[in-house]
């Protein structure tokens, strides 16, 4: 099983971008779904997270700008970033985890500069 992310890219402060990211095989029990961040020089943090009831968490930071969803039937779970800003920017790496492991994508490159 592997995860491919999409959909980073260079954005204007204010901007949004959509990731998705989609598992190439089946993950049965994938319990619950996210993302984490790496800026660079920093260490990697979480920043939303979707379980398999679609309850949904987010670090303080991207509250209200920020929207995490899922499609249990593609296998894909997708983050909607608006209203983007500087400290926004880093790699950002999904995850899939089940009772078993967890599966990590290799990550997306999200810039936001003007």
């Amino acid at each position: 099983v592997q995860l491919q992310a999409s959909g980073g890219g260079l954005v204007q402060p204010g901007g949004s971008l959509r990731l998705s990211c989609t598992a190439s095989g089946s993950i049965l029990g994938a319990d619950v779904m996210g993302w984490y961040r790496q800026a660079p020089d920093k260490q990697r943090k979480f920043v939303a997270r979707i379980s398999s009831g679609d309850f949904t968490a987010y670090v303080d930071s991207v509250k209200g700008r920020f929207t995490i969803s899922r499609d249990n039937a593609k296998n894909t779970v997708s983050l909607q970033m608006n209203s983007l800003k500087a400290e926004d920017t880093a790699v950002y790496y999904c995850f899939v985890r089940t009772s078993a492991r967890t599966y990590w994508g290799r990550g997306t490159q999200v810039t936001v500069s003007s």
